[in-house]
């Protein structure tokens, strides 16, 4: 069995001063890159001034699988396909003095993201560049396949129901009973 397509990248979260006094920062998704030897394999800061720091993690590896492949057709789709991250806070400071925002999941497909949104887990999204992009698009061309639409039954092939939802019937006919019939 051939392996399926992938990606090796690196995530770079950034962390934004606010003026603000209940939160006096931010973490946010800054960007997908591709991944280089000189990265490491360990989160690593990589710029910081008075208002933001960002911070490397490298080592991650995006599959594409054909029972995503509607996500992947979706991403496409859209005026800006994107990188989808999921992260979550440390509840320890492990590289850092205190927690860092870790990056745990990177997918292309529409339908993963909304998932784990479902489950109330915090995503960003990036735009995708242009040959990533491209590579996506040949995988969804090549495995999606587009469910077949079903015809929608006219209205007048529907059963007659009175007010009360029970079966009513309409006659063209005589009425029964009565004068002169």
């Amino acid at each position: 069995m051939a392996p399926r397509p992938s990606l090796e990248v690196a995530v770079v979260m950034r962390r934004e001063r606010l003026d603000n006094r209940w939160q006096p920062f931010r973490w946010v998704l800054h960007d997908v890159v591709p991944q280089q030897a000189a990265f490491g394999s360990e989160p690593r800061r990589i710029f910081t001034d008075e208002r933001e720091e960002r911070w490397l993690h490298p080592g991650f590896t995006v599959e594409l699988f054909r029972d995503e492949a509607e996500g992947y057709y979706l991403n496409v789709t859209t005026p800006a396909p994107a990188w989808f991250v999921l992260w979550r806070m440390e509840e320890e400071a492990t590289v850092a003095p205190e927690p860092i925002a870790r990056p745990f999941l990177l997918t292309l497909s529409y339908n993963e993201a909304a998932r784990w949104l479902d489950a109330q887990e915090t995503v960003e999204q990036v735009p995708a560049p242009a040959d990533v992009v491209d590579w996506m698009r040949s995988f969804a061309d090549a495995h999606y396949v587009p469910e077949p639409r079903r015809r929608k039954r006219p209205e007048s092939f529907k059963a007659l129901q009175d007010r009360f939802g029970n079966p009513a019937s309409v006659s063209t006919g005589k009425t029964r009973g009565g004068e002169g019939g």
